[in-house]
């Protein structure tokens, strides 16, 4: 059976408007924590079986994600984690570019930290 809707097509009054938007969830392969999809970094493997990092979230191929925590990156690495979750083997070299974009991650997020921790308090 059908619910009534008015004559007009529209919802009915009374509601609390509209519904909040949907936010993606993803998991951090390292850490295991769950955020929103844009606020974590995904790898991705490639159809041509490359790891690259995929800063649009929309490459074609099987994506994994990450933190922007440096332990997160340095653990899903040595353990294997994060070749696991893309099914492959990483190579030497893809895990060194890997590594590099981490400590720049770690190099912008210390840069950010000084930032806050120079301002100014109200009080």
């Amino acid at each position: 059976m059908k619910a009534a809707t008015p004559a007009s097509g529209r919802a009915r009054a009374g509601g609390a408007g509209h519904r909040p938007k949907h936010v993606p969830q993803r998991m951090c392969v390292a850490c295991r924590e769950r955020e929103a999809k844009r606020a974590l970094i995904r790898v991705v493997r490639t159809p041509e079986g490359s790891v690259e990092i995929d800063p649009s979230g929309k490459r074609n191929g099987r994506g994994a994600y990450l933190c922007d925590r440096l332990g997160c990156w340095e653990r899903a690495l040595k353990s294997d984690a994060l070749a696991r979750a893309l099914n492959t083997t990483m190579m030497p070299e893809t895990l060194e570019r890997l590594r590099h974009y981490a400590a720049g991650l770690a190099t912008s997020s210390d840069g950010e930290a000084q930032a806050t921790a120079a301002e100014p308090t109200k009080g």
